[in-house]
């Protein structure tokens, strides 16, 4: 079993919240990515990705897919500016 990465307190998590969502974008731009695919991507832990990603769907930014399989995982995707 992996050992644990010291978890970083709600604070400092959010207080990263903007800059992570524009990498979020980055990642995005590429195509629907599950959570475990962004954290892979963007080098940061699964936990802090989930909350970044779970206020970007909240704001409308990204939406998620249906899933094939009830067992899989969500896909993210941006949503479109509207002018």
């Amino acid at each position: 079993m992996k050992g644990k990465k010291n978890l970083r307190n709600l604070r400092e998590v959010l207080a990263d919240e903007m800059v992570e969502h524009d990498r979020i974008r980055g990642q995005l731009r590429g195509g629907a990515k599950t959570i475990p695919e962004l954290a892979a991507a963007l080098d940061a832990p699964t936990d802090e990705v989930v909350k970044w990603v779970m206020g970007m769907r909240r704001y409308g930014l990204v939406r998620d897919l249906p899933k094939p399989r009830a067992d899989d995982y969500h896909r993210y995707e941006l949503v479109e500016a509207r002018s």
